[in-house]
């Protein structure tokens, strides 16, 4: 299959930033992508810097707007794409969620972010309620999708739970970056972790990997904190591990040739799921064990 990635830098018009994500998935379209995967909360600057009531006045309801703009996009190129939107579920009640579209144009499933952060300008639990859909891969033409969101790719359990669901690939659009305060070291170990806790995931599970990131700098609106520069660093793993593609810190659009055979041949060799200790795997469901 060969998969899109479409990692691009914000400004603060939301016009402008999607009509230069359509015209890159255009571009992955026109190099033959069947699937095209764009980054969280693409449609806008990554708001959740400060806590400001305002800022829900971005949310939509699903179906709503980006659906039907992105919907028509897929059925013209005849693509899959995995959106993600700042979900109006309700008065008082939002979402982060990621959605995929169909090549039809149509809505194939959607996925509310489970794992919420709250960290020094990731205040998302402002915003956000946590996700109540589970971890349920959604059914495409071009194969099962196990998508979740940003901060649930640091938890195995969602990644597992998305495997053990029938998942043929695990997609992660992302929005993580640096605070300028950081050292070059800790910033070095930061992008290391994130890189080496996806590519356990697919080797754990014998599954593709593709993480997308944005790139560039945002500000700090409230100026406590220097802003966020966002490292890009989008990547493909394969079943294995192994680095398939990855990013630079700006902006690209590149198409990924994967190989979806490649699940059952490592699996025959790397027979994970064989040997997991069910019987012994209650304890998971804890919080902690005291």
């Amino acid at each position: 299959m060969r998969v899109g990635i479409v990692q691009q830098s914000n400004g603060s018009n939301i016009r402008e930033n999607i009509d230069k994500l359509k015209a890159n998935v255009r571009k992955c379209a026109e190099q033959g992508a069947e699937l095209v995967v764009l980054q969280e909360l693409h449609n806008g600057l990554y708001f959740c810097q400060v806590e400001d009531p305002a800022n829900f006045d971005q949310a939509e309801v699903i179906p709503g707007p980006s659906t039907d703009e992105f919907g028509a996009l897929a059925k013209e190129l005849g693509v899959v794409i995995v959106l993600s939107l700042f979900e109006r579920r309700a008065a008082g009640l939002y979402h982060n969620t990621a959605v995929v579209l169909e090549k039809d144009g149509s809505i194939a499933g959607k996925y509310r972010k489970m794992h919420i952060p709250d960290d020094p300008a990731y205040y998302e639990k402002f915003y956000f309620t946590p996700g109540d859909l589970g971890f349920q891969p959604i059914d495409t033409s071009v194969g099962r999708l196990g998508v979740q969101v940003c901060w649930d790719q640091w938890y195995p359990e969602g990644a597992r739970l998305m495997a053990l669901a029938g998942a043929e690939l695990l997609i992660y659009p992302t929005a993580i970056g640096w605070e300028s305060t950081d050292s070059d070291d800790e910033k070095r170990r930061q992008k290391d972790a994130w890189v080496l806790a996806q590519r356990g995931h697919a080797v754990a599970n014998g599954l593709h990997v593709i993480a997308v990131n944005r790139c560039g700098y945002e500000e700090d609106p409230s100026g406590v904190t220097n802003g966020i520069q966002f490292w890009g660093n989008s990547f493909v793993a394969g079943p294995q591990g192994e680095l398939i593609y990855e990013a630079s810190v700006n902006e690209e659009v590149k198409v990924i040739d994967i190989s979806m055979e490649r699940t059952e041949t490592v699996r025959r060799m790397w027979p994970f799921f064989r040997d997991r200790r069910i019987d012994y795997f209650e304890d998971l469901t804890k919080r902690f064990r005291d």
